[in-house]
């Protein structure tokens, strides 16, 4: 399932940091999947992993704009 960047939003940056991290690590599971040979929901749920961590970068790159310019 995909995470909405409204709720990052709501959280801490230690709380985007350890959901970083458990994203890269379940994205790391999924990758060894594919490659042992139980690829059978890879494509769809690499994408989706993907796509979060990019959605938490974006959160954590607005907050530092945003801390930048005041």
């Amino acid at each position: 399932m995909a995470i909405k960047a409204t709720s990052l939003r709501e959280q801490t940056d230690e709380e985007l940091l350890n959901l970083m991290d458990e994203t890269r690590s379940e994205l790391a599971n999924v990758r060894m999947m594919q490659r042992v040979g139980d690829g059978s929901q890879s494509p769809l749920k690499m994408r989706t992993l993907r796509r979060d961590i990019a959605r938490i970068k974006t959160v954590m790159q607005e907050r530092t704009t945003q801390q930048a310019q005041a």
